[in-house]
């Protein structure tokens, strides 16, 4: 499988990619003997043999990391007046420019994927590729027989029509979980809006095949286990 150059020289976190560029144009990476100083060029670890410092590099191993989002917490690498995601994660791991495979809102909570593969944020994040995300919404009035048909039908949001939801009504009403397969701006707190109710609360479960850990505290992330990881990879028929 091929990778940027730079990505394979930073493996492990112990480069920034800015070092890693640095060392490769400083010609200390060797691609199957030969000096090579394009940052961007792409190798196979597998098939080739790369080198810096003496060591060969191997195939980079896609960091995938699970974090319960608080609310208040903006999913953005960095900002100026308000904490992110990033700020919630130690150096090893903030250092790695991650991604969140789905945005959720400032005061939404609950699951984040972040990863450094972009393949897989985009077949997540990606309409055409139909992954489900499964929300927790509790809401300031309660919903009806009427809405799950409506979900499911796609509401017209008046800028686009949302397509088609799965709307559980949970007991007394007031609570519900919603599937989706599109995330866009305020999404599911517009849908519920079209039907005449507000979201209280908001949370992310599920995306695709991953659930949130329940012992994840709020604020807390870890690792994807070998069985989540597989699972995902096996989900957008990628390799990882």
């Amino acid at each position: 499988m091929e990778e940027r150059l730079d990505k394979l020289a930073a493996q492990g976190g112990l480069l920034t990619r800015r070092e890693a560029r640095e060392r490769i144009r400083a010609g200390q990476v060797t691609v199957d003997g030969q000096v090579c100083r394009r940052a961007d060029a792409r190798v196979d670890p597998g098939a080739q043999r790369v080198v810096m410092d003496g060591k060969r590099l191997g195939a980079v191993r896609p960091v995938l990391l699970m974090m319960n989002k608080p609310a208040g917490v903006l999913t953005a690498a960095r900002d100026g007046r308000d904490p992110t995601f990033q700020d919630l994660l130690p150096e090893k791991y903030a250092r790695l420019g991650l991604s969140a495979a789905g945005r959720l809102d400032k005061d939404a909570e609950g699951l984040l994927l972040l990863t450094d593969d972009g393949d897989l944020v985009h077949r997540i994040i990606s309409p055409r590729w139909k992954t489900e995300k499964l929300y927790y919404a509790e809401l300031d009035k309660p919903a009806g027989p009427d809405d799950v048909p409506a979900f499911a039908a796609g509401l017209d949001l008046g800028d686009f029509i949302a397509l088609p939801a799965h709307l559980t009504i949970l007991p007394g009403g007031k609570a519900c979980a919603v599937a989706v397969t599109e995330g866009k701006f305020h999404q599911v707190k517009r849908m519920f809006a079209a039907r005449g109710k507000k979201v209280l609360r908001l949370v992310r479960l599920k995306i695709g095949t991953l659930e949130l850990d329940k012992n994840l505290k709020t604020g807390e992330f870890r690792e994807l286990s070998e069985h989540e990881r597989r699972a995902l990879y096996d989900m957008t028929e990628l390799s990882g």
